[in-house]
């Protein structure tokens, strides 16, 4: 029970169109049940009117048929009736439709404006023009290493960038295997003197 005392009351959706179209939609159904009514009673009446003519009583029958008569031209209002209802809410309908689409174009509207404030015309120029800048900056580099690099460089570079993408071992010149000659007594370092040795070891060549 405290939940249902404790619940906040929702805002209703439905609107004044929704409670007009529905109010139309019930008055067109009474004018349709009526019209149905009316219709079965003249069915009835048409077969009395013929049954009073069989027993003479033309007076009887002639009161009928004139009260028929009254009844046919309702049924005629009462189909305008309901057409109008029936039309009057379709354009209800559809203005609601066009005041959905009408409000979508505003929020659409007020969108590009604040997107437009974010970034105006000058700062839509300033990043063209540093995007020009750097693509003439990296075409000259291109065209300085172009400059630099052989025939046979470019060849090189490519076929090792080719070898790494590959997810292959890039081959280096080897190093000589043979053993290094020995140092003479005369060249011995002095005191204080940095010496560096070389050894090779797997081909490749270290120094300490």
């Amino acid at each position: 029970m405290g939940n249902v005392f404790g619940r906040k009351n929702r805002p209703s959706r439905v609107t004044e169109q929704d409670k007009a179209v529905l109010q139309l939609k019930q008055q067109r159904d009474k004018l349709k049940q009526y019209q149905k009514r009316i219709t079965s009673q003249l069915e009835k009446e048409q077969l009395l009117a013929k049954q009073l003519l069989k027993d003479g009583k033309k007076t009887k029958a002639l009161l009928l048929l004139k009260k028929k008569r009254y009844q046919v031209q309702l049924l005629d209002k009462t189909e305008n009736q309901i057409s109008n209802l029936e039309r009057m809410v379709q354009d209800i309908e559809f203005m609601q439709i066009e005041m959905k689409v009408i409000e979508g174009l505003k929020v659409g509207n007020d969108c590009l404006k604040s997107m437009h404030e974010i970034m105006s015309i000058e700062d839509v120029e300033r990043i063209l023009e540093e995007t020009q800048d750097s693509i003439e900056y990296q075409r000259q580099i291109d065209e300085m290493l172009a400059g630099t690099l052989t025939q046979k460089d470019e060849e090189a570079v490519l076929a090792e960038l080719e070898a790494i993408t590959q997810g292959e071992d890039v081959t280096f010149p080897e190093v000589p295997t043979e053993p290094l000659p020995k140092v003479p007594e005369a060249a011995k370092a002095e005191p204080g003197t940095a010496v560096v040795f070389f050894h090779v070891t797997n081909n490749r060549l270290f120094h300490s």
